[in-house]
C-alpha cells in the first residue's frame, strides 16, 4: 500500500498546509498518517479528519531565551528521535512531509535514519530554526515566496507558491453571521492572533473596544487562554480558537486585523480580504513575519502596523484607514496571477515516493 506520514506542529500554521495536502492523497488511496507531539495543537486538528492515525512522540522546543526547560528538552528530542525512527521502521512510509515546527525535527532525523525520503514546506521568507535543522537531511525543500532560495542549497529547492486549503473558499458569510448572532447592519472585523493567540493585540483591541464596535461587528480570536468573561457586548464575540466554522467566520469579515503568518495571510490572499497585518518583533521571533508583511506591503495587498507603534489609537486608526481604502486592495489582490500549487507538490511528493519504492 502507498503510505505517507506527515509531520508538523506547534501552531496551526505548522498544520494547515498539511490539512490542505492530506484529502488530496486519501482521495488518491493513499494511506496516511500522522506524526505529532502529545499535546499540540496539531493533535486537535488532525483528530477531527477521518481515517488519519495520529502517533505522538516526544518533543523539546529550541527556545531563544534562557529557561530551565532548555536543559532537558534535548534529551526529549532524542527521545522523539528514537520514537520516530522506531515507528518509521514499523510502519514504512513510502515517503514523509515535513510542515515544520519542534516536533518535526525527531521526525526527519528517524526518517533519514531509516533511508526514507522528506519532503520539507517552508512557509516563510528565511527557514525556521527546526527546518533550518532538518533540510540537510532532506530530499526537498517546497518554497512559498522566490526569494528563500536564497538561503538553500538550490539543487533540493522548488518554489511552489503558497499552498491553500481547497475548503477555504467553500464558507457562507449567512452561516458566519449566525454563528456569531451578527446582522448585516455593520462590517465585520475579524481579529486573529494566530492559534497561540498575542497579548499585546488581545490588551490593544480590548482598550479601543468601545470605539470599535461603534463602526463594526467584531470576531475577536484570542489563543488559548486569551477570553476576557468580562466583557460582553453585542457586536463582539471572543473565541480561543474557531476550527470547524472558520472558513463562514471568514466569508462574512470585511477586514482583518492578524499577525503575519505565511499560512493565514496567503489564505486572507486567496479570499481577497484587505488585511492590516501587525507581525511579531525581532524580540519575540526572528523577524520571519516583519519580512512577511513587508513583501505583502510592496505588492499592494496590505497595510503593516509594528507592534512597537501599537497603541490604542494608532489601531483605530490604522483599521479606519484600511476600511476607506479597502477597494484599493481587494483590486490589487484580485490582479495577482494565482497559483495552483497543490497538484505541484502532490506531483513532487509522489515522484519522491516512487524513487524510493523502485529502489
Amino acid at each position: 500500500m502507498k503510505r505517507i506520514m506527515f509531520t508538523g506542529g506547534g501552531s496551526a500554521g505548522h498544520v494547515t498546509v498539511n490539512i490542505a495536502l492530506i484529502p488530496r492523497f486519501l482521495e488518491e488511496g493513499w494511506s496516511v498518517e500522522y506524526i505529532g507531539s502529545h499535546e499540540g495543537i496539531e493533535r486537535e486538528l488532525i483528530s477531527a479528519i477521518p481515517n488519519v492515525p495520529y502517533y505522538p512522540i516526544a518533543t523539546g522546543k529550541f527556545r531563544r531565551y534562557i529557561d530551565w526547560q532548555n536543559v532537558k528538552d534535548p534529551f526529549k528530542v532524542v527521545k522523539g528521535v528514537l520514537q520516530a525512527y522506531r515507528l518509521i521502521r514499523k510502519r514504512r512510509p513510502s515517503v514523509i512531509f515535513s510542515k515544520g515546527g519542534f516536533v518535526s525535527v525527531p521526525v526527519v532525523l528517524g526518517a533519514w535514519l531509516n533511508k526514507v525520503p522528506v519532503i520539507i514546506h517552508e512557509s516563510d521568507i528565511t527557514p525556521g530554526l527546526a527546518n533550518r535543522i532538518s533540510i540537510p537531511f532532506a530530499a526537498a525543500v517546497c518554497t512559498t515566496f522566490p526569494e528563500t532560495a536564497a538561503h538553500l542549497n538550490r539543487d533540493k529547492c522548488h518554489h511552489v507558491g503558497a499552498i491553500i486549503r481547497e475548503d477555504i473558499r467553500s464558507g457562507s458569510a449567512a452561516k458566519g453571521k449566525a454563528f456569531c448572532g451578527f446582522t448585516n447592519e455593520k462590517p465585520v472585523l475579524l481579529i486573529m492572533g494566530g492559534s497561540l493567540g498575542a497579548r499585546k493585540i488581545n490588551k490593544t483591541i480590548r482598550q479601543a473596544l468601545s470605539r470599535l464596535v461603534e463602526r463594526f461587528q467584531i470576531v475577536h480570536l484570542c489563543g488559548k487562554g486569551g477570553v476576557d468573561t468580562g466583557i460582553s457586548h453585542p457586536d463582539y464575540r471572543q473565541y480561543e480558537y474557531i476550527n470547524e466554522g472558520l472558513t463562514d467566520v471568514l466569508a462574512m469579515s470585511d477586514l482583518i486585523v492578524s499577525r503575519a503568518g505565511s499560512n493565514s495571510i496567503f489564505e486572507f490572499l486567496s479570499l481577497n480580504k484587505p488585511m492590516l497585518l501587525i507581525p511579531l518583533t525581532k524580540e519575540q521571533s526572528r523577524g520571519d513575519q516583519i519580512l512577511n508583511a513587508r513583501s505583502f506591503e510592496n505588492s499592494g495587498f496590505c497595510e503593516v502596523l509594528y507592534e512597537e507603534q501599537m497603541t490604542a489609537d494608532t489601531l483605530i486608526d490604522a483599521i479606519q484607514h484600511l476600511f476607506h481604502n479597502r477597494k484599493r486592495y481587494t483590486a490589487a489582490m484580485s490582479e495577482r496571477e494565482a497559483a495552483d500549487t497543490l497538484p505541484v507538490v502532490y506531483e513532487l511528493i509522489t515522484g519522491a515516493a516512487k524513487q524510493w519504492n523502485d529502489k
